[in-house]
């Protein structure tokens, strides 16, 4: 049995299909319908809910941290110990909530259609923000799609929302949501189950190990931001899944003198800070990881997971020298990450073996990384690359390179960077380089961009990192898009 919240009502549920999402739970079991579905594939925003779970802040008290998410994407039973808020929750005692009104009085409205999710991650940003924030507010609102009005009416109505920011009654229930939340918190392993589908919730790495030995079939669920897609738009059955979102010990972040140490379940907006700290060029490539419905659910390890050869955290890992901690039953070995892709989509990762966290050195100076893609936001790498070199008295002592959407796998340019190694740093290198590149890929034709520009690409960000190095000021590092 697994149990949440929706708004204030608690849920038991047992028996209901693993494979139901929040967007079809809300619409047709709690006829809740003012959730839409527009994509079913996590594009558009109109599915939008928010989620709110148990949190400390910096001073250690325990807060409510409420969270975007896509309905379409998630499923129920990783609702389990959570608060579930949709668009008719935000209407309270027949007025509506401030962000509503906000909306109502910047005419951010039109057909209305696209309009709760709107809703929703305005309510999720004004719970976030102390202030109007311009740029917050983009990327609050970049996972949400108009067709009628544009976007400046929105946008005001996020300034209005932010700054006004009356109590409303979750400020004032909040101490009693915490109490009923924690009367609700996991304590052993979970199940939902309709009799031919299953879903497992455990509660750790010890108890996830058990259960994916038991069932290696099994498919991992963390964000589902890409394992949701075959029940949604191939319409395909999952017949057992293993959650894997209530695993504490999956979601740390530790930092070390040396590194970084990442659990696999860790959620990309979180990721965020500590990677931005470390390597400003991988915070800022994640800020245009999806939309940040998405990077809330989606997990580093997932996107790992997946071996998508078009993933965009694989090339940056890759270039930084990174390893995962593969387990199995009680074993576990580590692996650098480039010897975990073995060709499309598949992996070295042993029958009921997971990974269970990443290890990101630290120290690289000279890294950099570039996505190009047709939209500036919200979009997948026609090609992404990474660069990492070390440098000594003009001369390259050490060179990384990796690329994403060149090959079958995130791949390293191995001609590259023997070119590269032992060789002056100078703008003959690079082009002796970037004509190496012609031998570490082939890269194919796709309606994202013809072989001819990716190989063209990847050469000209090789070369704009020889620029940037050389003129360190410049800082188009992250903005180029086809």
């Amino acid at each position: 049995m697994i149990q949440f919240l929706l708004n204030q009502e608690l849920r038991s549920e047992h028996a209901l299909d693993p494979n139901l999402t929040v967007l079809n739970y809300l619409r047709e079991h709690v006829g809740k319908p003012g959730t839409k579905e527009g994509c079913a594939s996590g594009d558009c925003g109109a599915c939008t809910v928010v989620v709110g779970e148990l949190h400390s802040d910096e001073q250690g008290a325990e807060r409510i941290r409420y969270r975007s998410l896509n309905a379409c994407l998630t499923f129920v039973a990783s609702l389990h110990g959570k608060q579930l808020i949709s668009v008719e929750d935000l209407k309270h005692q027949g007025q509506l909530h401030s962000v509503q009104q906000a909306m109502v009085e910047c005419h951010g409205s039109q057909c209305g259609f696209c309009t709760p999710g709107f809703v929703m991650s305005l309510f999720a940003l004004q719970k976030n923000s102390d202030a109007p924030d311009r740029e917050k507010a983009h990327e609050a609102l970049a996972g949400n799609l108009c067709r009628c009005t544009g976007y400046r009416p929105i946008l005001a109505a996020a300034e209005q929302a932010c700054g006004n920011k009356p109590q409303d009654q979750f400020d004032s229930r909040e101490a009693q949501t915490i109490a009923r939340l924690k009367a609700i918190a996991p304590t052993q392993t979970a199940e939902l189950n309709s009799g031919d589908k299953r879903c497992l919730v455990p509660l750790t790495v010890a108890d996830l190990a058990d259960l994916y030995d038991a069932y290696p079939q099994a498919r991992l669920l963390a964000g589902g931001t890409d394992l949701a897609l075959e029940v949604t738009q191939f319409h395909r059955t999952l017949p057992v899944m293993i959650y894997v979102g209530n695993i504490d010990e999956m979601k740390r972040i530790e930092t070390f003198d040396d590194r970084l140490e990442i659990g696999a379940a860790t959620a990309l907006s979180d990721c965020y800070t500590a990677l931005h700290h470390e390597y400003p060029d991988f915070g800022e490539l994640l800020q245009r990881f999806a939309s940040l419905q998405i990077r809330n659910q989606g997990t580093l390890g997932g996107n790992i997971g997946n071996a998508s050869p078009i993933g965009d955290s694989p090339p940056l890992l890759i270039a930084l020298g990174a390893q995962i901690v593969l387990c199995k039953g009680n074993v576990r070995r580590t692996l650098a990450l480039e010897d975990y892709f073995i060709d499309y989509r598949v992996t070295a990762r042993q029958d009921s073996e997971f990974i269970e966290k990443i290890i990101v050195p630290k120290g690289h100076a000279q890294f950099r990384a570039y996505k190009i893609s047709k939209r500036l936001d919200d979009d997948i790498s026609a090609v992404c690359a990474a660069f990492n070199l070390k440098i000594d008295n003009a001369v390259i002592s050490d060179a990384r390179v990796a690329f994403g959407g060149m090959a079958a796998t995130p791949k390293r340019a191995k001609h590259c960077e023997t070119v590269l190694i032992g060789a002056p740093w100078n703008a003959a290198t690079v082009e002796q380089a970037c004509a190496a590149l012609a031998e570490d890929f082939t890269p194919l034709s796709d309606f994202r961009a013809s072989k001819e520009y990716r190989l063209l690409s990847a050469q000209n960000l090789l070369r704009k990192y020889f620029i940037e190095l050389q003129t360190p000021h410049i800082e188009t590092r992250v903005t180029a898009y086809v």
